[in-house]
């Protein structure tokens, strides 16, 4: 990009700085991966003028951490690779953790002493919800490599830096375990650097794949040595490196806290976890059902998930795809999601990142390719459904707390949500009575609801049910 073209676009991101600033509308947008950074960043409370990334680590024992991080066999090949150049053009090379806290940094020294008044340095966290759009968090939250520019950073200190930002993800696990960055001024570092940067996260990932081969070789040969002893030998992470010939287990067994007893597999059957080595060795067990996965996503409450007994409460996007699964059991690509949460303006990658989180929680509960719940699944939308079939109306306004997933913009849950309140309050008006109609009324639809008010002020003025829906009416 040329400069008379980054003048221009600098001045458009200055207009959509002020509208942020003051709550107007933005007059025009930045490209759609900073405009949906920027609202990530507003959504978690970034303030503008913030001046420093915090402190997370206490830089007495960051050397514990360094050591026993899997990125630090692989520094001096991160620092062949970048930290001479980034020395020679005035930039720093940057290694974090998965959660965007800097564990290492090399480069100019100059540049150095500018990082620290900002906190890109060692011990401090560059998340988005730390210190909103930047290189390193922007990588680490969309799952792909990034350039941010100058004016892109949302807090204001950070238009004098640009940075260039890939993820680095461990084949083992699966799961991002650290990010590295080349930051520099502004006009000094130039977009193409993100390709160089990308290129040597993929070549960290290719030596943790050649480590985590050996390793599997060499449990291989010692699971050899037990000479037909029965048993499906995984890594330390739940990997499946053999003893599974037709794949019925997928790549991975979701080892939770039970690592070391019983499992319940995702075809229902149980498994006994033995430690095995490095790895674990799964053994076959008596039968037992799988677990359940029962969805609380109805009213104005947080929604919740229970897996088994483990219940917890769930954010906006994990309830929303947990919603979108429940609807297609068959199963949804990662663009079929995205378009389904966001229309033609979606990202399936950011959507395999928030799959990836959900899964690490709900275990066994999701597959992949399609995405699809592979357990028994009770949703209470899908119960007020069932019992709207069967003609109960008690049911279904003991059943019905209000709508579906409410601060939900999913094209297809607006649907699903419109659709279903439309029903609830046609069928307890034409089949409900007093308790059903009050029922309802406690909903946030049915606290204003004029025909049902109606009808429960046409109660007796002794019933204090008719007495609250005069009021309301008057109100």
């Amino acid at each position: 990009m040329s400069y008379a073209h980054l003048d221009t676009y600098s001045r458009l991101l200055r207009g959509a700085h002020e509208a942020v600033a003051t709550g107007g509308a933005w007059p025009e947008s930045p490209r759609n991966l900073i405009k949906a950074s920027w609202r990530r960043s507003l959504d978690a409370g970034i303030d503008l003028e913030g001046k420093s990334a915090p402190l997370v680590y206490d830089l007495a024992s960051i050397g514990d951490i360094r050591k026993t991080h899997p990125l630090q066999p692989l520094l001096p090949l991160l620092a062949q690779t970048l930290s001479g150049l980034a020395d020679e053009t005035g930039h720093i090379m940057i290694v974090t953790d998965s959660d965007g806290g800097v564990l290492w940094r090399e480069g100019n020294h100059s540049i150095m002493r500018h990082a620290d008044r900002i906190g890109l340095a060692d011990g401090h966290q560059w998340g988005e919800h730390d210190v909103g759009t930047n290189g390193i968090g922007t990588a680490l939250a969309t799952g792909r490599p990034v350039h941010v520019y100058s004016e892109e950073h949302l807090m204001r200190v950070l238009h004098v830096w640009s940075c260039s930002a890939a993820p680095i993800t461990d084949p083992d696990s699966g799961r991002v375990i650290g990010c590295v960055d080349v930051s520099g001024t502004a006009r000094s570092l130039h977009p193409a650097t993100v390709a160089l940067v990308a290129a040597t996260a993929k070549l960290a990932e290719t030596q943790l794949a050649v480590r985590m081969h050996e390793r599997d070789e060499r449990l291989r040969r010692r699971f050899e040595s037990l000479r037909g002893r029965p048993g499906i030998l995984l890594s330390s992470t739940g990997r499946v490196i053999t003893g599974d010939p037709g794949g019925d287990l997928g790549e991975r067994v979701h080892l939770g806290k039970q690592a070391g007893s019983r499992l319940i597999l995702r075809d229902g059957t149980a498994a006994l976890l033995e430690p095995f080595s490095d790895g674990f060795l799964l053994r076959p067990g008596p039968a037992a059902a799988p677990p359940g996965l029962t969805l609380s996503l109805l009213g104005e409450g947080t929604p919740t998930a229970s897996y088994g007994d483990d219940a917890r409460p769930l954010s906006l996007r994990h309830a929303e795809l947990l919603a979108l699964l429940a609807l297609h059991p068959h199963g949804l690509t990662a663009e079929q999601l995205s378009f389904h949460l966001y229309g033609d303006d979606g990202n399936p990658v950011t959507i395999r990142a928030e799959i990836h989180r959900l899964r690490g929680q709900l275990g066994g509960a999701i597959a992949a390719k399609p995405y699809r719940l592979v357990c028994p699944v009770e949703a209470d939308f899908m119960k007020v459904r069932r019992l709207l079939s069967s003609g109960d109306p008690a049911g279904v306004a003991r059943a019905y707390p209000g709508p579906l997933l409410p601060r939900s913009e999913s094209p297809e849950l607006r649907r699903e949500r419109d659709e279903l309140e439309a029903q609830v309050r046609a069928f307890l008006l034409r089949r409900g009575g007093p308790e059903e109609l009050w029922a309802y009324a406690q909903t946030c639809n049915g606290r204003d609801d004029y025909e049902v008010l109606e009808r429960l002020a046409a109660l007796p003025p002794t019933d204090l049910r008719s007495a609250a829906a005069r009021s309301r009416l008057h109100s």
